[in-house]
C-alpha cells in the first residue's frame, strides 16, 4: 500500500530534526514536478529513485497533464513503494504552486526539487545529505550542470561558489550566493521551510526560484556547499514547446524576471540582509541586463522599445549606493546608458559589451577636457571607471574576419586602441585556437606576432585549415599577450558586410567538398560552421530546406 496523498488544507506532519549521528539513513524525499512531459518524466523519476536509501519518497507532483503522464507515473507506483503520486485537479501555469504540494505532502527531514525534464546524478543525495548532517546545516548546496541537448555539451552553472566544500555560519559571509538562483540544486531541511513559511509563488509566475531563493536566504540558514555534482540541467532549446525560463522571445518574459529581481530585493532588504540586497541588485546589472542586450538587436523594434522602458524605469530605483558597487563592471556602463538615453540606441554596441567578455567597439569619445565617454552626446556616462581596471581585465576589442579559401583559408584579426591603454601595456602576440562548441576539442592552435597597423591598430593573419577543424560549429578563441607577461583572454567581433558572413562550398583534398559558414554569435562574436563530405553538405541543405517550411 502507498501512503496517501496529503491533504492540502490539513496541517503538514511535523519533520523530525535529523541528529547527525543516530538520524536514519532514509532522510530525503525528492519532489518531481511535470506537465505535459511524458517524454523524459520517467527519467527523472528513475533518477531520484537511483539515489539509494537516502530517499525515502519521492513525490511526483502532476500539474494537471493531459499527455498521459498521470498514467505513466501511476504505473511507476505500482511497481516502487518509495513513490507517491500527486495530481493537481488544475494547471498552475507555473513550477510554484507544484512544488509547494510537494513541500506539504513530504515526510522526510530533508526535501530537494526535480523538474521533469532533468535528471539527479548519482550519489547527489548522498553528497548534499553528508554535507547537511555534518555541518547541522539547514540547507546544502552543490554544483548543477546545464547540458546541451543532444550534443551533450555540459557547462557548470555557478561554478565558483561550489569549488571546495564550505560552511557558511551565515549567507552574509558570501554576497555572491545570490547569483545562483536555482532551487533545484540544493537539500532543504524540511522543518526550516516550514516553520518559516518558505514557499514558492503560487500560479504563473515565472522566475519563481528567484523568490523562493530569496525567502531562503533571508531567514539567515546556516548553508553547507560541496563541489559535487547534484543536478543536471537539460536545456533544449529545440524541443516545440520551451521552457518558461528560456522563452525569451516575448517581452513579457523580461517583465517577469523584472518583477521576480525586484522582489526578491524587497525581501532580502526587509528581513534586515542589506549586503545580499545590493548584491542582487549589482548581479541584476551583471547578468539579467548583459543577457537580454546580447539579444536585443534580434528583436523587433517594439519589443526594443518596450524593453528599454521598462528596464530604464527599474534602474531608476538604484539609489547612489547600488551604483557605488563595482563602478568598472561592464554591466553598470550598459546600464547607465540604458539611463541616459530615453529611447534604444548603439545596440549593435552595446551587444559587444554585453557579451563575455566584454568588448568595447569604437568610436573611442571623448569630452572637450579629455575625459573618456560613451558617446560625444551622453558626456554624463564616463568610461572613467572601466578604463581604471588593468589591461588583463579591459574591455578590449578585436575584429575578425574570415575569407574563405579553396586552398588555405585565412582568418584577419585586428586590435584596437583603447584610449591609450593598449599601446602602453605594448601587445606582442596572439595566442589563437578554435574551439568546438559541442565538447572540449581544440583545433588550430597557433601563436602569430601582433604588428602595428597604423596609429591606433594592431594586426595578425592566420591561416584556417577548414579539413583540419572537420564537421561542427567552432568558437574562435584569443589570448593576448603583453611585453610585460599580462595576458587577456578575448573572444573576436565578427565582421559583417560585402559577403564575408556568407556560407561556401569549398573543395577539398581529404573530404572531396566541404561547407563552411563564418557567422556572428548574439553576442557577435565569430564562430564557424563547418559540414565535410558530401554527405555533410547534403545534411545542411535538408535542414536548411526544413527550417525554411517551417
Amino acid at each position: 500500500m502507498h501512503p496517501e496523498p496529503r491533504d492540502p488544507n490539513s496541517e503538514p506532519a511535523p519533520a523530525p530534526v535529523p541528529d547527525p549521528v543516530s538520524a536514519p539513513a532514509s532522510e530525503v524525499a525528492v519532489v518531481v514536478i511535470g506537465y505535459n512531459d511524458r517524454a523524459h518524466v520517467g527519467d527523472a523519476v528513475r533518477s531520484a529513485l537511483a539515489q539509494g536509501p537516502a530517499v525515502a519518497e519521492v513525490i511526483a507532483v502532476d500539474d494537471c497533464s493531459t499527455d498521459g503522464s498521470d498514467a505513466l507515473l501511476a504505473r511507476l507506483a505500482a511497481e516502487e513503494p518509495r513513490l507517491r503520486v500527486v495530481r493537481r485537479s488544475v494547471n498552475s501555469g507555473g513550477c510554484g504552486s507544484p512544488r509547494n504540494a510537494g513541500i506539504d505532502a513530504a515526510t522526510a527531514p530533508y526535501v530537494m526539487f526535480l523538474d521533469s525534464d532533468d535528471v539527479l546524478p548519482p550519489g547527489a543525495v548522498d553528497a548534499l545529505l553528508a554535507a547537511a548532517r555534518e555541518a547541522r546545516a539547514e540547507v546544502a548546496g552543490g554544483l548543477c550542470v546545464r547540458r546541451e541537448l543532444p550534443s551533450g555539451r555540459e557547462q557548470p552553472w555557478q561554478a565558483p561558489l561550489y569549488a571546495e566544500h564550505t560552511v557558511l555560519e551565515r549567507p552574509a559571509r558570501l554576497p555572491r550566493l545570490v547569483h545562483d538562483t536555482l532551487c533545484v540544486n540544493k537539500l532543504y531541511r524540511t522543518d526550516f521551510l516550514r516553520d518559516h513559511g518558505i514557499r514558492f509563488p503560487e500560479g504563473r509566475f515565472l522566475y519563481e526560484d528567484f523568490v523562493f531563493s530569496a525567502r531562503v536566504l533571508a531567514r539567515d540558514p546556516r548553508i553547507a556547499l560541496v563541489p559535487d555534482r547534484v543536478y543536471v540541467w537539460q536545456v533544449r532549446r529545440s524541443a516545440e514547446r520551451l521552457s518558461l525560463s528560456l522563452d525569451r522571445g516575448r517581452v513579457d518574459n523580461w517583465t517577469a524576471r523584472i518583477e521576480a529581481c525586484a522582489l526578491a530585493y524587497d525581501i532580502l532588504l526587509g528581513a534586515g540582509q542589506k549586503e545580499l540586497a545590493r548584491a542582487a541588485r549589482a548581479k541584476f546589472l551583471d547578468h539579467e541586463v548583459r543577457m537580454y542586450a546580447r539579444e536585443l538587436a534580434l528583436r523587433d523594434a517594439h519589443y526594443q522599445r518596450a524593453w528599454w522602458t521598462r528596464t530604464r524605469e527599474y534602474l531608476a530605483r538604484y539609489d547612489a549606493a547600488d551604483w557605488e558597487r563595482n563602478p568598472a563592471a561592464p554591466g553598470r556602463l550598459l546600464a547607465q546608458v540604458l539611463l541616459a538615453s530615453p529611447k534604444p540606441r548603439d545596440l549593435p554596441r552595446l551587444r559587444e559589451l554585453a557579451a563575455r567578455p566584454a568588448r568595447l567597439l569604437p568610436p573611442y569619445a571623448r569630452t572637450p577636457d579629455g575625459t573618456p565617454v560613451w558617446a560625444p552626446d551622453l558626456p554624463q556616462v564616463s568610461l572613467a571607471p572601466l578604463l581604471s581596471r588593468p589591461v588583463s581585465a579591459l574591455p578590449l576589442a578585436v575584429d575578425a574576419e574570415l575569407r574563405l579559401r579553396a586552398r588555405a583559408s585565412l582568418l584577419r584579426l585586428r586590435l584596437h586602441e583603447l584610449y591609450g591603454r593598449v599601446a602602453e601595456a605594448d601587445p606582442r602576440e596572439l595566442d589563437v585556437e578554435w574551439h568546438a562548441r559541442d565538447d572540449d576539442r581544440t583545433r588550430g592552435r597557433t601563436t602569430v606576432a601582433l604588428a602595428p597597423s597604423g596609429s591606433d591598430t594592431w594586426s595578425a593573419e592566420v591561416p584556417v585549415d577548414l579539413a583540419g577543424l572537420g564537421s561542427g560549429t567552432w568558437d574562435l578563441r584569443l589570448t593576448l599577450r603583453f611585453a610585460d607577461g599580462a595576458q587577456r583572454e578575448v573572444t573576436a567581433h565578427a565582421l559583417a558586410g560585402d559577403g564575408r558572413l556568407r556560407r561556401r562550398a569549398v573543395p577539398s583534398a581529404v573530404h572531396g567538398v566541404l561547407l563552411a559558414q563564418p557567422y556572428a554569435t548574439h553576442s557577435g562574436a565569430l564562430a564557424l560552421r563547418v559540414a565535410t563530405g558530401l554527405r555533410g553538405v547534403l545534411r545542411v541543405v535538408r535542414g536548411r530546406l526544413r527550417r525554411l517550411l517551417h
